[in-house]
């Protein structure tokens, strides 16, 4: 079986007189509400052979945040194995996004887990900016290369 794809965008801003700072979103619902730590990601989501990785990219960045993605220059950072063996694709892009203007899209899970109610969680449940430093704490493992591919892209 062939593994899972996924394709997401990580939006970046350089400030003038200061570095760098990435845009993270924590993920939504029961299992990451109370972790912080490696409980942030890069806005992706999975995408079927038919669909061009970047136009899923562009596509789920809108679903989990609610806001278009930003217009410019996609940096492609390539892919990564993720631990359970999804294979993820990111590109990065310059933009601003007001993180108090998202509008997380949300899905549907039983909870508690054998309890038979179902219930809605956002995909993402807070965004914000975090300089390269911050962000490696926060980002879970797997995405982390991503984050170094985009300071490496970014050096004088």
């Amino acid at each position: 079986m062939a593994a899972k794809r996924s394709a997401g965008l990580l939006v970046f801003r350089v400030a003038p007189g200061s570095g760098p700072e990435v845009l993270l979103g924590h993920m939504g619902g029961p299992f990451w509400a109370r972790r912080d730590a490696g409980a942030w990601s890069v806005p992706k989501g999975e995408y079927t052979p038919e669909e061009e990785a970047r136009d899923a990219a562009r596509r789920e960045f809108r679903e989990e945040l609610g806001l278009p993605p930003p217009e410019g220059v996609y940096l492609p950072l390539g892919e990564a194995r993720q631990p359970g063996g999804k294979i993820v694709t990111v590109w990065a892009v310059q933009g601003q996004v007001d993180p108090g203007a998202v509008d997380p899209g949300t899905f549907t899970l039983e909870w508690p887990r054998g309890s038979g109610v179902l219930r809605t969680f956002p995909e993402i449940d807070r965004v914000a900016w975090f300089s390269p430093e911050d962000a490696r704490v926060r980002l879970v493992s797997g995405q982390r290369v991503f984050l170094d591919r985009l300071i490496g892209r970014l050096a004088p």
